[in-house]
């Protein structure tokens, strides 16, 4: 008997909607490792950007493995097996059933010396009964920008949908909880998103204290809702989400953002974000909130000037916008274009920058606009007493009296983008290899 047998598997006419699924594409090589009766031990799959996923299921009788080219429709397979009690030929059944193939090619290759003598070091034959590992998943999901990317290993989704608008996922990340994702893009995690939630909505809200209706554009994740419940001066919030998927996901998958929307001051609208503000009353609302991501597809209309208008235009006198404006560093050109926008709404010396910190989003630093219908000073309008105080009663994670000062604080290149010098950072070539 040859020690394996080695299956080359060409499959052709694969949707490429399958073929780049990494999640759905594990969960198939999984279900053909268990067609052929093998013990699963280890999974790794990485979705590469645009396209292609490729993978392994190690089993104790050898491994699978798989690449995928979504835009040709075609997946490249190998199907490894160990001794006389496995069968690959169920696995290639199932592979080709599951990536839904239109046909497919093989070549069975045996492998290993048919007989010969046993090494004297090799391991006692009780070894190789012991039992195997239990299944370690090893699923990554990679958010990509112009030169670089954020990686993080999951274990699949517990939430996947399309929706008209946009398609949601909710996935199990080892390093930082829960995750939502939409569209690709990180929306937040249940490790760092106290920091994006208590930074959007604190700052204003500790300047602000005579605040009591709120308005939240995009946020149906729940988190700058909850915040903004924490104080008992809050008579209402109003949410506007353009898809009820979003809040559906949220309310099932993060605990600890579903109790806000059990309150009764919650006002919960889906509709787009753009069109509710064209029939809503002039000076409505104390504090909006654009909780919106990447200026990209459907919430580019929330980066425009017009949408800017129509939120001053809602806002009571000494009212206040905070909006997330993107990281700095990453693309200065659009971040110096918000500030652009909202400075010829509300006046040049009306709109500030903040930052915070956060680990998930790309580059690591976050940038927030707070735009105030007159003059406004936030690094000094806070009361530090009470600011303290707050922070430690409601156990906040992340803000403070300390933090809400120095999230003013900007580096010099972010001042000049502010000014529209825009500059570019240094970016170094990469070294030169001598051989």
């Amino acid at each position: 008997m040859p020690l394996g047998r080695h299956i080359l598997v060409e499959l052709y006419g694969s949707p490429a909607s399958v073929l780049n699924d990494v999640i759905r594409i594990e969960a198939c090589m999984v279900r053909a490792a268990r067609a052929a009766n093998a013990t699963v031990i280890n999974t790794s799959f990485h979705r590469f950007s645009p396209y292609g996923v490729s993978g392994v299921v190690v089993i104790h009788e050898s491994h699978l493995s798989i690449h995928t080219w979504p835009e040709y429709g075609f997946a490249a397979v190998d199907l490894f097996t160990c001794g006389d009690t496995i069968d690959p030929w169920p696995a290639y059944e199932a592979l080709k059933s599951d990536l839904k193939a239109a046909h497919g090619t093989t070549r069975e290759v045996d492998r290993g010396p048919f007989d010969g003598p046993v090494q004297a070091d090799a391991a006692p034959a009780q070894a190789a009964a012991e039992a195997p590992e239990a299944h370690i998943r090893n699923l990554w999901f990679t958010r990509r920008e112009e030169g670089i990317a954020l990686s993080l290993r999951h274990a699949g989704a517990l939430f996947r949908r399309q929706t008209p608008h946009q398609k949601i996922e909710v996935l199990d990340s080892y390093g930082y909880g829960r995750t939502l994702v939409i569209d690709g893009a990180i929306v937040c995690t249940e490790r760092d998103e106290h920091i994006y939630h208590e930074m959007i909505v604190h700052v204003p809200m500790q300047t602000r204290p005579e605040a009591k209706r709120a308005l939240v554009i995009g946020g149906g994740d729940g988190g700058a809702l909850r915040e903004l419940l924490r104080y008992k001066r809050i008579e209402e919030v109003v949410v506007v989400e353009l898809d009820a998927m979003v809040v559906s996901a949220c309310r099932q998958h993060f605990p600890a953002l579903a109790p806000a929307f059990e309150d009764p001051r919650l006002s919960l609208h889906i509709a787009d974000g753009f069109d509710f503000l064209q029939s809503c009353p002039a000076g409505s609302f104390d504090l909006a909130i654009v909780d919106a991501a990447n200026p990209s597809g459907e919430t580019r209309r929330l980066f425009s000037e017009p949408f800017y208008g129509r939120v001053r235009k809602c806002l009571r006198s000494g009212g206040v916008m905070v909006a997330q404006t993107e990281p700095p560093a990453l693309d200065s050109r659009t971040f110096s274009e918000i500030y652009r926008r909202q400075q010829s709404v509300f006046g040049q010396g009306n709109v500030h920058c903040y930052l915070a910190c956060i680990p998930t989003y790309t580059t690591g630093l976050l940038s927030f606009s707070y735009a105030a219908t007159g003059r406004a000073d936030p690094p000094d309008a806070v009361n530090t007493a009470s600011a303290r105080r707050f922070a430690d009663v409601h156990g906040l994670q992340y803000y403070n009296d300390e933090i809400h000062r120095a999230a003013f604080v900007l580096p010099p290149y972010v001042k000049r983008l502010l000014r529209g010098e825009n500059p570019k950072l240094a970016r170094s070539e990469p070294p030169q290899i001598r051989r």
